[in-house]
Protein backbone atom coordinates (compact mmCIF):
# COMPACT_ATOMS: atom_id res chain seq x y z
CA UNK A 1 0.00 0.00 0.00
CA UNK A 2 0.97 3.46 -0.99
CA UNK A 3 2.27 5.42 1.76
CA UNK A 4 -0.03 8.81 2.62
CA UNK A 5 0.88 12.11 0.67
CA UNK A 6 1.09 15.51 1.56
CA UNK A 7 -2.11 16.53 0.55
CA UNK A 8 -3.97 13.42 1.97
CA UNK A 9 -2.34 14.44 5.16
CA UNK A 10 -4.31 18.14 4.25
CA UNK A 11 -7.32 16.06 3.59
CA UNK A 12 -6.84 14.60 7.03
CA UNK A 13 -6.50 17.89 8.77
CA UNK A 14 -9.30 19.37 7.41
CA UNK A 15 -11.61 16.93 8.27
CA UNK A 16 -10.73 16.51 11.67
CA UNK A 17 -11.24 20.55 11.90
CA UNK A 18 -14.83 19.89 10.19
CA UNK A 19 -15.83 16.82 12.76
CA UNK A 20 -15.77 14.71 10.40
CA UNK A 21 -15.13 10.41 11.31
CA UNK A 22 -12.33 8.17 10.57
CA UNK A 23 -14.76 6.73 7.77
CA UNK A 24 -15.77 9.45 6.32
CA UNK A 25 -12.07 11.31 5.84
CA UNK A 26 -10.64 7.71 4.70
CA UNK A 27 -13.52 7.79 1.91
CA UNK A 28 -12.18 11.08 0.86
CA UNK A 29 -8.44 10.36 0.79
CA UNK A 30 -9.36 6.40 -0.62
CA UNK A 31 -7.69 4.78 2.46
CA UNK A 32 -8.76 2.53 5.09
CA UNK A 33 -10.29 4.68 8.62
CA UNK A 34 -7.90 2.26 10.73
CA UNK A 35 -5.16 3.96 8.43
CA UNK A 36 -6.28 7.24 9.19
CA UNK A 37 -6.80 6.62 13.06
CA UNK A 38 -3.43 5.37 12.74
CA UNK A 39 -1.92 8.36 11.18
CA UNK A 40 -3.50 10.80 13.76
CA UNK A 41 -2.40 8.93 16.38
CA UNK A 42 1.34 8.11 15.18
CA UNK A 43 1.42 12.00 14.26
CA UNK A 44 -0.51 14.01 16.84
CA UNK A 45 1.56 17.16 18.59
CA UNK A 46 1.61 18.11 22.09
CA UNK A 47 0.45 21.98 22.38
CA UNK A 48 0.79 23.88 25.60
CA UNK A 49 -1.91 26.35 24.42
CA UNK A 50 -4.18 28.11 27.01
CA UNK A 51 -7.53 29.64 25.99
CA UNK A 52 -8.14 33.33 26.16
CA UNK A 53 -8.93 35.34 28.69
CA UNK A 54 -8.46 31.89 31.40
CA UNK A 55 -5.89 31.02 33.81
CA UNK A 56 -4.14 27.90 32.57
CA UNK A 57 -4.85 26.07 35.54
CA UNK A 58 -4.47 22.26 34.47
CA UNK A 59 -4.65 20.82 38.38
CA UNK A 60 -7.43 18.50 38.66
CA UNK A 61 -8.01 20.21 42.49
CA UNK A 62 -8.68 23.68 40.80
CA UNK A 63 -12.05 24.25 41.50
CA UNK A 64 -12.20 23.13 44.86
CA UNK A 65 -8.76 24.05 46.37
CA UNK A 66 -9.00 26.43 48.80
CA UNK A 67 -4.99 26.39 49.65
CA UNK A 68 -3.17 30.19 50.06
CA UNK A 69 0.54 31.41 50.08
CA UNK A 70 2.10 28.56 48.50
CA UNK A 71 4.64 30.57 47.37
CA UNK A 72 5.41 32.01 50.28
CA UNK A 73 4.16 35.86 50.02
CA UNK A 74 2.29 36.58 52.96
CA UNK A 75 0.92 39.83 52.14
CA UNK A 76 -1.31 37.90 49.41
CA UNK A 77 -4.78 36.97 50.55
CA UNK A 78 -6.41 35.43 47.03
CA UNK A 79 -6.68 31.33 46.76
CA UNK A 80 -3.65 29.77 44.90
CA UNK A 81 -5.57 28.37 42.21
CA UNK A 82 -6.45 31.55 40.91
CA UNK A 83 -2.72 32.22 40.20
CA UNK A 84 -0.49 31.70 36.96
CA UNK A 85 2.71 30.53 39.37
CA UNK A 86 0.19 27.37 41.14
CA UNK A 87 0.78 24.27 38.97
CA UNK A 88 4.52 25.36 39.21
CA UNK A 89 4.70 25.76 42.94
CA UNK A 90 1.93 23.32 44.38
CA UNK A 91 3.02 20.28 45.74
CA UNK A 92 -0.38 18.80 45.54
CA UNK A 93 -0.52 19.69 41.71
CA UNK A 94 -2.02 16.93 40.07
CA UNK A 95 -2.70 17.26 36.08
CA UNK A 96 -5.89 17.06 34.71
CA UNK A 97 -5.39 14.97 31.42
CA UNK A 98 -8.37 15.07 28.77
CA UNK A 99 -10.42 11.87 28.81
CA UNK A 100 -11.42 12.61 25.35
CA UNK A 101 -8.24 12.68 24.02
CA UNK A 102 -8.34 8.59 24.52
CA UNK A 103 -11.16 8.14 22.46
CA UNK A 104 -11.67 8.74 18.40
CA UNK A 105 -10.51 11.55 16.83
CA UNK A 106 -7.28 11.29 19.66
CA UNK A 107 -6.87 15.43 19.04
CA UNK A 108 -8.40 18.79 19.28
CA UNK A 109 -9.12 19.80 16.18
CA UNK A 110 -12.71 20.47 16.05
CA UNK A 111 -13.37 20.09 19.29
CA UNK A 112 -16.60 22.67 20.31
CA UNK A 113 -14.44 22.96 23.99
CA UNK A 114 -11.39 23.86 22.45
CA UNK A 115 -11.90 27.70 22.51
CA UNK A 116 -12.12 27.56 26.46
CA UNK A 117 -10.42 24.87 27.53
CA UNK A 118 -7.16 25.23 29.75
CA UNK A 119 -5.76 21.47 29.35
CA UNK A 120 -2.98 20.53 27.64
CA UNK A 121 -4.06 19.72 24.30
CA UNK A 122 -2.86 17.66 21.16
CA UNK A 123 -3.19 18.29 17.39
CA UNK A 124 -3.22 17.05 14.53
CA UNK A 125 -0.73 19.36 11.75
CA UNK A 126 -0.24 18.17 8.61
CA UNK A 127 2.85 19.92 8.06
CA UNK A 128 4.42 18.41 10.88
CA UNK A 129 2.98 14.80 10.58
CA UNK A 130 4.75 15.31 6.81
CA UNK A 131 8.05 16.55 8.74
CA UNK A 132 8.35 13.54 11.00
CA UNK A 133 6.88 10.99 7.96
CA UNK A 134 10.48 12.34 6.05
CA UNK A 135 12.49 12.37 8.90
CA UNK A 136 11.19 8.65 10.01
CA UNK A 137 11.84 7.50 6.18
CA UNK A 138 15.59 9.38 6.36
CA UNK A 139 16.10 7.26 9.19
CA UNK A 140 14.68 4.18 8.12
CA UNK A 141 17.97 3.77 5.45
CA UNK A 142 20.68 4.94 7.26
CA UNK A 143 23.15 2.08 8.79
CA UNK A 144 25.06 -0.56 7.14
CA UNK A 145 24.19 -4.45 7.88
CA UNK A 146 27.69 -6.03 7.70
CA UNK A 147 29.57 -7.24 11.02
CA UNK A 148 33.18 -6.24 12.02
CA UNK A 149 34.58 -9.74 10.60
CA UNK A 150 32.48 -8.98 7.48
CA UNK A 151 33.98 -5.70 7.63
CA UNK A 152 37.52 -6.88 7.55
CA UNK A 153 37.92 -9.25 5.09
CA UNK A 154 35.54 -8.00 2.54
CA UNK A 155 38.33 -4.70 2.43
CA UNK A 156 41.34 -6.57 2.67
CA UNK A 157 39.94 -8.95 -0.53
CA UNK A 158 38.29 -5.58 -2.69
CA UNK A 159 42.05 -3.63 -1.42
CA UNK A 160 44.39 -6.14 -2.95
CA UNK A 161 42.34 -6.97 -5.83
CA UNK A 162 42.15 -2.91 -6.71
CA UNK A 163 46.11 -2.54 -6.31
CA UNK A 164 45.79 -4.64 -9.22
CA UNK A 165 44.18 -2.56 -11.52
CA UNK A 166 41.04 -5.35 -11.23
CA UNK A 167 37.66 -4.09 -11.07
CA UNK A 168 35.20 -4.93 -8.24
CA UNK A 169 32.94 -7.03 -10.37
CA UNK A 170 36.23 -8.75 -10.94
CA UNK A 171 37.17 -8.95 -7.69
CA UNK A 172 33.45 -10.36 -6.55
CA UNK A 173 33.28 -13.26 -9.52
CA UNK A 174 37.17 -14.74 -8.37
CA UNK A 175 36.49 -14.67 -4.86
CA UNK A 176 32.40 -15.11 -4.98
CA UNK A 177 32.78 -17.62 -2.19
CA UNK A 178 33.89 -14.75 0.27
CA UNK A 179 31.11 -12.33 -0.22
CA UNK A 180 27.82 -12.82 1.13
CA UNK A 181 26.72 -9.38 0.31
CA UNK A 182 25.71 -8.20 -3.54
CA UNK A 183 28.04 -6.00 -5.37
CA UNK A 184 25.87 -3.08 -5.26
CA UNK A 185 26.06 -3.48 -1.94
CA UNK A 186 29.90 -3.32 -2.28
CA UNK A 187 30.17 -0.29 -4.00
CA UNK A 188 27.40 1.54 -1.36
CA UNK A 189 29.36 0.58 1.29
CA UNK A 190 32.87 1.81 -0.28
CA UNK A 191 30.74 5.12 -1.05
CA UNK A 192 28.95 5.43 2.74
CA UNK A 193 32.56 5.18 4.32
CA UNK A 194 31.66 1.48 5.78
CA UNK A 195 34.39 -0.20 4.61
CA UNK A 196 37.72 0.91 6.34
CA UNK A 197 39.82 0.07 2.94
CA UNK A 198 39.40 0.23 0.18
CA UNK A 199 38.32 4.71 -0.39
CA UNK A 200 35.84 6.00 -2.24
CA UNK A 201 38.83 7.70 -4.18
CA UNK A 202 40.06 4.31 -5.16
CA UNK A 203 37.31 3.62 -7.16
CA UNK A 204 36.66 5.66 -10.78
CA UNK A 205 33.08 5.86 -9.98
CA UNK A 206 31.05 4.78 -7.41
CA UNK A 207 26.99 5.11 -6.78
CA UNK A 208 25.91 7.81 -4.05
CA UNK A 209 23.27 5.94 -2.11
CA UNK A 210 22.64 5.51 1.38
CA UNK A 211 23.65 2.08 2.88
CA UNK A 212 20.17 0.74 4.32
CA UNK A 213 19.78 -0.31 7.82
CA UNK A 214 18.20 -3.42 6.95
CA UNK A 215 19.41 -5.89 5.49
CA UNK A 216 18.15 -7.27 2.42
CA UNK A 217 18.19 -10.67 0.23
CA UNK A 218 21.02 -12.77 0.86
CA UNK A 219 23.73 -12.70 -1.50
CA UNK A 220 23.65 -16.32 -3.56
CA UNK A 221 26.81 -17.06 -5.19
CA UNK A 222 24.61 -19.09 -7.98
CA UNK A 223 21.13 -17.34 -8.01
CA UNK A 224 20.17 -20.73 -10.28
CA UNK A 225 21.75 -23.40 -7.68
CA UNK A 226 18.20 -24.71 -7.32
CA UNK A 227 17.40 -25.83 -10.74
CA UNK A 228 17.51 -29.68 -10.96
CA UNK A 229 18.19 -29.99 -7.14
CA UNK A 230 14.95 -28.80 -5.41
CA UNK A 231 13.25 -31.62 -3.60
CA UNK A 232 11.07 -33.48 -5.86
CA UNK A 233 14.47 -33.71 -7.67
CA UNK A 234 16.30 -35.64 -4.58
CA UNK A 235 13.10 -38.00 -3.76
CA UNK A 236 13.48 -38.63 -7.35
CA UNK A 237 17.05 -39.24 -7.36
CA UNK A 238 17.07 -41.52 -4.67
CA UNK A 239 14.13 -43.92 -5.42
CA UNK A 240 16.65 -44.48 -8.65
CA UNK A 241 19.19 -44.93 -6.02
CA UNK A 242 17.74 -46.69 -2.86
CA UNK A 243 20.75 -48.33 -1.61
CA UNK A 244 22.40 -45.26 -1.37
CA UNK A 245 22.74 -43.79 2.71
CA UNK A 246 21.21 -39.90 2.72
CA UNK A 247 23.00 -37.43 4.04
CA UNK A 248 21.91 -33.59 6.10
CA UNK A 249 23.80 -30.66 6.48
CA UNK A 250 23.47 -27.27 7.89
CA UNK A 251 24.82 -24.00 9.75
CA UNK A 252 25.24 -23.98 13.08
CA UNK A 253 25.55 -20.16 14.44
CA UNK A 254 27.12 -19.02 17.74
CA UNK A 255 27.73 -15.11 17.69
CA UNK A 256 26.66 -13.15 14.85
CA UNK A 257 29.70 -12.55 12.20
CA UNK A 258 31.53 -15.27 14.83
CA UNK A 259 32.27 -18.51 13.92
CA UNK A 260 29.82 -21.14 12.68
CA UNK A 261 29.08 -24.97 12.58
CA UNK A 262 29.20 -26.72 9.34
CA UNK A 263 26.98 -30.08 10.85
CA UNK A 264 26.90 -32.87 8.80
CA UNK A 265 24.01 -35.39 9.40
CA UNK A 266 24.10 -39.33 8.50
CA UNK A 267 20.42 -40.33 8.42
CA UNK A 268 21.36 -44.44 8.61
CA UNK A 269 22.93 -44.40 11.70
CA UNK A 270 22.57 -41.11 13.54
CA UNK A 271 26.33 -39.86 13.46
CA UNK A 272 26.50 -36.02 13.21
CA UNK A 273 29.65 -34.67 12.38
CA UNK A 274 30.73 -31.17 12.90
CA UNK A 275 33.13 -28.66 11.15
CA UNK A 276 34.04 -25.28 12.74
CA UNK A 277 34.49 -22.34 10.44
CA UNK A 278 35.56 -18.74 10.29
CA UNK A 279 32.71 -17.75 8.99
CA UNK A 280 29.67 -18.48 7.39
CA UNK A 281 30.29 -18.37 3.46
CA UNK A 282 30.42 -20.72 0.67
CA UNK A 283 34.25 -20.83 0.86
CA UNK A 284 34.42 -22.24 3.98
CA UNK A 285 31.93 -25.15 3.46
CA UNK A 286 33.95 -26.01 0.38
CA UNK A 287 36.96 -26.41 2.20
CA UNK A 288 35.46 -28.14 4.63
CA UNK A 289 34.43 -30.54 1.42
CA UNK A 290 37.69 -30.40 0.13
CA UNK A 291 39.71 -31.63 3.70
CA UNK A 292 37.15 -34.57 3.54
CA UNK A 293 38.63 -35.32 -0.27
CA UNK A 294 41.95 -35.53 0.57
CA UNK A 295 41.37 -36.77 3.73
CA UNK A 296 39.79 -39.67 2.60
CA UNK A 297 40.76 -39.83 -0.80
CA UNK A 298 37.40 -39.24 -3.60
CA UNK A 299 36.15 -43.09 -3.50
CA UNK A 300 36.10 -42.99 0.00
CA UNK A 301 34.62 -39.41 0.24
CA UNK A 302 31.94 -40.55 -2.40
CA UNK A 303 31.06 -43.58 -0.11
CA UNK A 304 30.37 -41.51 2.65
CA UNK A 305 29.05 -38.70 1.31
CA UNK A 306 26.89 -39.70 -1.75
CA UNK A 307 24.07 -37.65 -1.84
CA UNK A 308 23.29 -34.66 0.37
CA UNK A 309 19.81 -32.31 1.72
CA UNK A 310 20.57 -28.95 2.74
CA UNK A 311 19.12 -26.13 3.00
CA UNK A 312 19.05 -22.18 0.93
CA UNK A 313 21.53 -20.84 2.87
CA UNK A 314 23.73 -17.99 1.00
CA UNK A 315 26.71 -20.94 2.16
CA UNK A 316 25.51 -23.82 0.39
CA UNK A 317 24.45 -21.76 -2.67
CA UNK A 318 28.04 -23.08 -5.09
CA UNK A 319 26.72 -26.85 -5.58
CA UNK A 320 29.34 -27.10 -8.72
CA UNK A 321 32.02 -26.42 -6.25
CA UNK A 322 30.41 -29.00 -3.63
CA UNK A 323 30.58 -31.35 -6.16
CA UNK A 324 33.13 -31.18 -8.16
CA UNK A 325 36.22 -33.53 -7.21
CA UNK A 326 39.43 -32.15 -6.60
CA UNK A 327 41.43 -34.83 -8.34
CA UNK A 328 39.37 -36.51 -10.75
CA UNK A 329 36.56 -35.78 -13.51
CA UNK A 330 32.60 -36.07 -12.86
CA UNK A 331 31.74 -35.59 -8.95
CA UNK A 332 32.11 -36.70 -5.85
CA UNK A 333 28.74 -35.92 -4.48
CA UNK A 334 25.19 -34.86 -5.37
CA UNK A 335 24.10 -31.83 -3.74
CA UNK A 336 19.77 -31.21 -3.22
CA UNK A 337 17.71 -28.44 -1.74
CA UNK A 338 14.77 -27.79 0.57
CA UNK A 339 12.11 -26.07 -0.63
CA UNK A 340 12.73 -22.58 0.82
CA UNK A 341 11.81 -21.78 4.18
CA UNK A 342 10.98 -25.66 4.83
CA UNK A 343 13.98 -27.19 7.03
CA UNK A 344 11.37 -29.66 8.58
CA UNK A 345 12.37 -31.06 5.24
CA UNK A 346 15.56 -32.10 6.82
CA UNK A 347 14.70 -33.22 10.23
CA UNK A 348 17.47 -35.77 10.84
CA UNK A 349 20.10 -32.91 11.03
CA UNK A 350 17.73 -30.71 12.61
CA UNK A 351 16.75 -33.15 15.40
CA UNK A 352 19.84 -33.55 16.05
CA UNK A 353 20.84 -30.33 16.70
CA UNK A 354 18.96 -30.18 19.73
CA UNK A 355 21.85 -31.93 21.52
CA UNK A 356 24.41 -29.97 19.98
CA UNK A 357 22.51 -26.68 21.73
CA UNK A 358 22.63 -28.01 25.28
CA UNK A 359 26.47 -27.45 24.66
CA UNK A 360 26.56 -24.54 22.36
CA UNK A 361 23.79 -22.59 23.45
CA UNK A 362 22.11 -20.83 20.85
CA UNK A 363 23.56 -17.00 20.71
CA UNK A 364 26.51 -17.72 22.51
CA UNK A 365 30.23 -16.87 20.98
CA UNK A 366 32.10 -20.16 19.70
CA UNK A 367 34.99 -17.51 18.77
CA UNK A 368 37.08 -19.20 21.29
CA UNK A 369 36.99 -22.80 20.73
CA UNK A 370 38.99 -25.37 18.42
CA UNK A 371 38.12 -27.94 16.26
CA UNK A 372 39.29 -30.27 19.25
CA UNK A 373 36.86 -28.82 21.15
CA UNK A 374 34.15 -29.44 18.85
CA UNK A 375 35.04 -33.11 18.58
CA UNK A 376 35.34 -33.85 22.39
CA UNK A 377 31.53 -32.39 21.98
CA UNK A 378 30.99 -34.63 18.99
CA UNK A 379 32.39 -37.62 20.98
CA UNK A 380 29.49 -36.85 23.61
CA UNK A 381 26.99 -36.20 21.48
CA UNK A 382 27.17 -39.31 19.33
CA UNK A 383 27.71 -41.63 22.41
CA UNK A 384 24.29 -40.19 23.88
CA UNK A 385 21.91 -43.39 24.53
CA UNK A 386 19.19 -42.31 22.34
CA UNK A 387 15.91 -44.31 21.85
CA UNK A 388 15.25 -43.88 18.29
CA UNK A 389 18.65 -45.78 17.84
CA UNK A 390 17.67 -48.64 20.04
CA UNK A 391 19.61 -47.03 22.87
CA UNK A 392 22.90 -48.25 20.30
CA UNK A 393 25.02 -45.03 20.59
CA UNK A 394 25.43 -43.40 17.03
CA UNK A 395 29.21 -44.47 16.86
CA UNK A 396 28.96 -48.06 17.54
CA UNK A 397 26.38 -47.89 14.38
CA UNK A 398 28.53 -46.09 12.41
CA UNK A 399 31.15 -48.28 12.65
CA UNK A 400 28.97 -51.21 12.34
CA UNK A 401 28.09 -49.90 8.36
CA UNK A 402 31.36 -48.42 7.39
CA UNK A 403 34.04 -50.02 9.39
CA UNK A 404 36.52 -49.12 11.86
CA UNK A 405 39.38 -46.10 11.87
CA UNK A 406 37.06 -43.76 9.73
CA UNK A 407 35.59 -42.09 13.15
CA UNK A 408 39.28 -41.73 14.58
CA UNK A 409 40.07 -39.73 11.05
CA UNK A 410 37.60 -36.60 12.47
CA UNK A 411 38.85 -37.03 16.52
CA UNK A 412 36.29 -38.99 17.56
CA UNK A 413 35.52 -41.59 20.06
CA UNK A 414 33.53 -43.37 21.62
CA UNK A 415 32.72 -41.79 25.82
CA UNK A 416 31.48 -44.35 28.16
CA UNK A 417 27.74 -44.24 29.25
CA UNK A 418 28.67 -42.62 32.56
CA UNK A 419 30.76 -40.17 31.77
CA UNK A 420 28.87 -38.32 28.99
CA UNK A 421 27.54 -34.85 29.71
CA UNK A 422 25.93 -32.86 27.06
CA UNK A 423 26.07 -29.27 29.49
CA UNK A 424 28.33 -26.38 28.03
CA UNK A 425 30.41 -27.16 31.34
CA UNK A 426 32.03 -29.96 28.73
CA UNK A 427 33.92 -26.96 27.33
CA UNK A 428 34.11 -24.54 29.77
CA UNK A 429 37.89 -22.74 30.06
Amino acid sequence: MAHLTHSQRQLIEHGLRTRRLFREIGLNIGKSHTTVAREVLKHRADSDKGAFGRLTNRCIHRHDCQRINVCGDFKCSKRCSTCKKCNELCSHFREDICEKLDMPPYVCNGCPQEHKCVLRKKYYIHDVAEADYRKLLVNSRQGACITEEERGEIGDILAAGLKLGQSVHHIMVANKDSFTISQKSVYRYINSGVLQHPKRHHLPMAPRMKPRRKKGIVHKVDTKCRKGRCLADYKAYCETHPDMPEVEIDSVLGRIGGKVLLTINFNNCGLMLAFLRDANTSQSVIDVFNEQEILFGTPGFRKLFPVILTDNGSEFSNPDALEKSQFEDGKRTRIFYCDPNASWQKPHVENNHRNLRKIFPKGESMDNFTQEDVNLAMSNINSLARESLNDIPAIVLFEALYGKGIIEKWGIRLVAANEVQMTPKLLAK
